[in-house]
């Protein structure tokens, strides 16, 4: 996939859980609190536009002179399309479609330990023909190298947490985002969201009988779409910025790797 043939989404608005780490920093948004001197915001649009560098890039944040300032200091460096964020991320991501249509890549701005080599990697595993995928780290890749509290999925092929990386394909996308504002309701709790696939699934999730792909293939057949999901072989793909302890684990993390 070609920086062309995608667009980007940098969700920043703000959400529940997001005061501690802004109350911290000092900020309006959590997605302006630095991160090693330098702003969750920026590191992400920079990592992007360096995986990236000619694909159109839109932030989901609202108006405000401390964000002004920030997104002035990004645009000196390519236009970037800036759409207000709504009640959640899927109603974000449905309403920017009509500004960025798919295909489009969704990330997280509270993602500062993202890299341009974790995005390509991402794309770039993509299987052909698909309508939307999601990045996942396998729990055991995450804790070989960090002592860090993840939400995981738990499947007959493993234990997986989000890197909040999305892809969407412009088949189906609005179907998809429609069932995708079910589950980020319930994300903190995969029984509840895997019971909208019907009882036989839940029933082997709670066995741990099904695999992902099963999963995912079933919620296909629910959109009349063709979902999967992309391995991660980085832990700090899997690392956001939700609470404290993720801020002072990714500022650690950074500051070795200045060093």
């Amino acid at each position: 996939m070609t920086d062309t043939s995608v667009r980007i989404l940098v969700l920043a608005g703000r959400r529940d859980g997001d005061g501690a780490v802004a109350r911290i920093k000092d900020v309006s948004h959590k997605a302006l609190a630095p991160v090693a001197g330098v702003t969750m915001l920026e590191r992400v649009v920079s990592t992007l536009r360096m995986a990236l560098p000619r694909a159109e890039l839109g932030v989901a944040i609202d108006d405000g002179p401390d964000i002004a300032a920030v997104l002035q200091r990004l645009s000196q460096a390519g236009r970037i399309v800036q759409v207000p964020p709504e009640a959640s991320p899927a109603a974000t991501v449905a309403a920017a479609m009509t500004r960025l249509p798919p295909p489009l890549l969704i990330v997280a701005a509270d993602h500062p330990l993202l890299t341009a080599e974790m995005v390509r990697h991402f794309l770039g595993h993509l299987p052909p023909g698909i309508d939307a995928a999601v990045a996942v780290a396998r729990r055991e890749t995450i804790v070989a190298r960090y002592a860090t509290k993840r939400t995981y999925w738990r499947f007959s092929d493993g234990s997986f947490s989000g890197c909040n990386l999305f892809y969407l394909g412009a088949n189906g996308a609005a179907r998809i985002v429609e069932f995708w504002k079910i589950f980020e309701r319930e994300r903190k709790y995969p029984w509840k969201a895997v019971r909208r696939l019907g009882p036989v699934v839940l029933l082997r999730f709670a066995f741990g009988r099904i695999d992902l792909a099963g999963v995912l293939d079933r919620l296909g057949s629910k959109t009349g779409t063709r979902l999967s999901a992309v391995e991660m072989p980085f832990a700090e793909a899997a690392i956001d910025v939700d609470r404290p302890a993720d801020l002072d684990l990714a500022e650690d993390i950074l500051r070795r790797e200045v060093r």
